[in-house]
């Protein structure tokens, strides 16, 4: 079984409790990175802890939840080497990891129910990357990943001057 880093705000708490259950019940082991309540919290921080748990190998892949998912996977997403998707129907979460190779899933909890939000998980765990051309594209895109990092410590280490 996988070791899944899961993470969410207090919009998504509900439904991070009920899947680090289902989760358990399956045999992963689950690293919860908060919140642990429904009090109102901000969600970037804890998304980018369960981002840098699957980037450093603490976890094979990663879940953020929130109201609508949106901004969880934006900012799971910021970490470099994630590839966040958000998947709140079956579709996306196949074509998330088997033509994408997505590592982490965002699912708005006020947006899609138990059953489906359990589905939704249970696809996204079981479709492999199908490699191929799509290899490729995923390439691509950790190029571009890259070259904006690149491109970001170089805008940074450039002296500003003024006119």
């Amino acid at each position: 079984m996988s070791r899944i880093a899961i993470g969410s705000d207090h919009a998504g708490f509900d439904l991070k409790a009920h899947l680090v259950g289902v989760l358990q019940g399956e045999g992963h082991d689950v690293l919860d990175l908060g919140t642990h309540s429904t009090e109102s919290c901000d969600y970037p921080p804890i998304c980018a802890a369960v981002g840098r748990a699957v980037r450093d190998g603490e976890a094979e892949f990663g879940i953020v939840l929130g109201g609508s998912g949106q901004g969880e996977q934006l900012a799971a997403n910021k970490v470099h080497g994630v590839r966040a998707a958000l998947c709140n129907d079956l579709y996306t979460a196949r074509m998330a990891r088997s033509h994408n190779d997505a590592n982490v899933l965002s699912i708005g909890g006020r947006v899609v129910g138990i059953g489906l939000a359990e589905e939704i998980l249970a696809t996204f765990l079981a479709t492999p990357f199908e490699g191929g051309r799509h290899a490729r594209r995923v390439e691509q895109i950790m190029a571009i990943e890259q070259e904006e990092s690149a491109s970001a410590a170089d805008r940074q280490s450039s002296p500003v001057t003024e006119s």
